[in-house]
């Protein structure tokens, strides 16, 4: 879909606007997202000692003397690191205002029931991405660093990891599971846009099964079958509820 495209399908059906005046609208939608992320990064920054304990946490759990025994290499870490940890806090605390700043950009293409529905799908986004990142930091992190250890153990090796890879291997991670946790709110805007189907989902299914354990494989390259199915698991769940999904939506359709 051309952006040109795009900006006719968000023509209202009562007002059609100029390419500029999409381009404009546009505009906006950036330049408030970059604000409000601007704030909530800044919110992050200001208590960084608690959002790093708290992202420590899981490290605890899996052997106390871990987090005291995390070594800080470069002068400035301690600065640097903060920002990187300001930067993800800032998306998952911003992460409800983006989702609303998108939909208020295509608020014109939308009816008026639509429309109404608009704070509903914004609230529910955010919860599916807190979903993910809640599934993946209580289920999932702990399971994967222990796994990592424990490996390291059964090397002969005492583990002793680097702050900076804690972190940045720690936040990709939860940042990732919680924007996986979007697919079935993604698979909405792109059946109501008509470029997927329930047709198609279902007919690719076999292909998705393979696809989502490929890519859960690659994200944690282990051979521990617990983590790869507690990565892999729920991304395939979420991609049979964006089936019933379009099924849902073909149906009121009457197709």
């Amino acid at each position: 879909m051309s952006l040109k495209t795009f900006f006719n399908f968000r023509n209202s059906r009562d007002e059609e606007k100029s390419f500029l005046a999409h381009l404009e609208d546009l505009r906006m939608m950036l330049i408030k997202i970059c604000v409000a992320l601007a704030v909530t990064m800044t919110l992050c920054f200001v208590f960084r000692s608690e959002l790093a304990a708290l992202v420590q946490r899981p490290l605890d759990a899996v052997e106390p003397t871990l987090s005291a025994n995390l070594q800080s290499l470069g002068v400035a870490d301690s600065f640097t690191i903060s920002l990187e940890l300001a930067f993800y806090g800032g998306i998952v605390l911003g992460f409800p205002f983006i989702l609303f700043f998108l939909a208020e950009f295509v608020l014109p293409a939308l009816t008026v029931t639509e429309r109404h529905m608009l704070y509903p799908v914004a609230l529910a986004g955010f919860g599916l991405f807190l979903g993910g990142v809640a599934f993946c930091y209580f289920v999932v992190l702990p399971q994967t660093l222990e796994f990592f250890f424990k490996d390291a153990q059964a090397m002969g090796w005492h583990p002793t990891w680097r702050v900076r890879e804690y972190y940045s291997f720690t936040t990709q991670f939860l940042i990732g599971f919680g924007l996986a946790f979007e697919l079935p709110l993604v698979v909405l805007v792109l059946v109501k846009l008509g470029i997927v189907d329930y047709a198609f989902l279902a007919r690719t299914r076999a292909f998705a099964l393979v696809i989502i354990f490929i890519v859960a494989a690659v994200i944690t390259p282990t051979t521990d079958l617990v983590t790869l199915v507690l990565m892999g698991g729920p991304m395939y769940v979420l991609y049979e509820i964006c089936i019933a999904i379009s099924w849902l939506m073909r149906d009121r359709g009457g197709e």
